[in-house]
């Protein structure tokens, strides 16, 4: 059994470009960025990946509706490398994940960084008490006892 499964977590770190197929099917490229925190000869560090995406269809068009540079996504899909040659001649390779799913992540505000939030004033709203009621456990009597009788099936 063979499986070829890749999850990309991370930001775009370029708008998608959206193009068409010579079926007029939209296919849509971006870069996805992912960050990964170790810790190497006790010195924190910080390392980037950056990951070719390749969506199609309706994904397409929905990326290059939703998604701008620097928007936060997740990417389910599988991986694929493509080759082909030159016109001198040499043989290049690019590795792409091929999506088939989509997650947006969480909206971005249209404030410029420069600006600070204006913080929203903290209201507390006051606390009810709540009457739960106490079920007691009673000996079960005649009454309270299913019948199979009574039972549709």
């Amino acid at each position: 059994m063979n499986l070829n499964k890749a999850f990309v977590l991370g930001n775009l770190t370029r708008d998608p470009e959206r193009r068409s197929l010579p079926s007029g099917d939209p296919v849509a490229n971006f870069t996805v960025a992912t960050n990964r925190h170790f810790t190497s000869k006790g010195e924190k560090r910080e390392e980037t990946e950056f990951h070719n995406i390749v969506l199609f269809g309706k994904l397409a068009e929905t990326a290059t509706q939703y998604l701008k540079k620097g928007s936060m996504v997740l990417i389910e899909g599988r991986i694929q490398t493509r080759t082909w040659d030159s016109q001198d001649g040499q043989k290049h390779y690019k590795t792409e994940v091929i999506g088939e799913r989509m997650q947006l992540g969480p909206r971005r505000t249209n404030q410029s960084s420069s600006e600070t939030p204006i913080p929203s004033p903290q209201v507390e709203t006051p606390k009810k008490e709540e009457n739960i009621p106490v079920i007691q456990e009673d000996e079960p009597t005649a009454k309270d006892e299913i019948d199979v009788k009574d039972i549709p099936f």
